[in-house]
C-alpha cells in the first residue's frame, strides 16, 4: 500500500492536467480559518466515522457518504482522500464510488466497507480520470483482493495516455445509457455523462435517491474547468436538478440539496454570461476574467488557484471559438 507523495502528486496532476484537487495543497497554508470551517463543514447523513481529511456519514441503510475535508488536515495527510466518495452495500456486494488521491486513502475507506458491512467492497465506480478521483485505486487491492473496478473506455484511455502506471478499470461502462448493477437488494445506476471531463460518470442510489456526481457538481468550491466542457457540464447538472434526489453528492464540498444544487447552476450560467459577453467584445479569457465575480447571493465560493476565473473563461473560449 503506498501513498501519493505530495511533491508526485503535484506533478502529475499540474503537469499533465490530470487533478482537480492539486491547488487546494498551496490554499492550505493561506486559508483563512473562515474558510478552513467554511469549507465541507456541514453533515447532511449521520457522521459514523471522523478522520482529518475527511468524515464518514450514514444516509440510509447500507449507505455511506465520504465527504473530504482537506482543509481540516495538514499537509502531510491533506491528499488521503481529497475527493469525496461512498459506500452502497446490498445483500451480495459492497460497492465503492472513487479511488481518491491516494492508496492509502482507498485502502481505509474499504478497510470501513469491511468494518461497517464485514466486507471488502465487490466493485468500485471511478468517476472521471483525474488523479485526485483515481491515483489511490491500488489501494482496493490491499491484501490481495480481487475488486471490479468500473469506468468508460475514454477514461481508461485517458490515464493509459497521461499516466501510464495508473490502475484502469477492468469493466468498461457503455458510453451510451445507463447501467445497472444489482449489488442484492440494493441496485445502483451508473449514467455516463460528460464535460468537467470528455467522460464522466455519475452513481445513483435507486431508493433512498442518492447521486455521487463526481466534479460535475461542486459545493462551496469555484469548479476546475481545466478539461471542461462548460456547456455540457451545465446541460448535464440542469439534468440531475430535473430529477428530485434526497442528496446530491458533489465532488468536492459538503452534500447538496436541490437548493445548493441550484446556487451551482446559477454559478455555472452566469460564468457563461461573463465569457460571452468578453467574447463578444474581443476581450481575451485573462482580461474577461479579471473584471468578473460570481454573484454575491450566492455567498463564499472558495478558489483554490488564482487563475481558476480565467481557466474558466479560457474553456467557454474553446468552445466558442474552436
Amino acid at each position: 500500500m503506498t501513498a501519493v507523495d505530495r511533491r508526485a502528486f503535484l506533478g502529475t496532476t499540474v503537469g499533465t492536467a490530470l487533478g482537480c484537487g492539486a491547488h487546494v495543497l498551496a490554499a492550505l497554508a493561506g486559508a483563512t480559518t473562515g474558510t478552513r470551517q467554511l469549507f465541507a463543514a456541514e453533515p447532511r447523513g449521520i457522521p459514523v466515522r471522523r478522520e482529518p481529511w475527511g468524515r464518514l456519514e450514514r444516509v440510509a441503510d447500507g449507505v455511506w457518504m465520504l465527504i473530504s475535508t482537506p482543509l481540516a488536515a495538514d499537509h502531510s495527510i491533506a491528499m488521503r482522500t481529497f475527493s469525496n466518495g461512498g459506500l452502497v452495500a446490498g445483500r451480495d456486494g459492497v460497492l465503492a464510488v472513487e479511488g481518491f488521491a491516494s492508496e492509502e486513502g482507498a485502502a481505509w475507506l474499504a478497510e470501513e466497507a469491511r468494518r461497517l458491512t464485514g466486507r471488502w467492497p465487490s466493485h468500485v465506480v471511478l468517476t472521471h480520470c483525474h488523479g485526485d478521483h483515481s491515483a489511490g485505486l491500488g489501494g482496493y487491492g490491499a491484501g490481495g483482493a480481487r475488486v471490479e473496478i468500473l469506468g468508460t473506455a475514454v477514461t481508461r484511455d485517458l490515464l493509459r495516455q497521461r499516466r501510464p502506471e495508473a490502475v484502469l478499470p477492468t469493466t468498461i461502462v457503455p458510453a451510451l445509457g445507463p447501467t445497472e448493477l444489482d449489488l442484492g437488494s440494493r441496485r445502483v445506476r451508473i449514467d455516463p455523462r460528460e464535460g468537467h471531463t470528455p467522460s464522466d460518470l455519475t452513481i445513483e442510489v435507486i431508493d433512498p435517491r442518492v447521486v455521487w456526481c463526481g466534479d460535475l457538481v461542486w459545493n462551496g468550491l469555484f469548479p476546475n474547468f481545466v478539461d471542461a466542457t462548460p456547456s455540457r457540464q451545465t446541460a448535464h447538472v440542469r439534468r440531475l436538478l430535473a430529477e428530485p434526489a434526497t442528496l446530491w453528492v458533489p465532488g468536492h464540498g459538503s452534500a447538496a440539496r436541490a437548493a445548493e444544487l441550484r446556487a451551482f447552476l446559477t454559478l455555472l450560467e452566469s460564468i457563461e454570461d461573463g465569457a460571452r459577453r468578453a467574447i463578444a467584445r474581443g476581450v481575451p479569457a485573462a482580461e474577461g476574467a479579471r473584471g468578473w465575480r460570481p454573484p454575491g447571493t450566492l455567498g463564499e465560493w472558495v478558489r483554490f488557484s488564482d487563475d481558476y476565473y480565467e481557466v474558466a473563461f479560457r474553456a467557454w473560449e474553446r468552445e466558442l471559438r474552436p
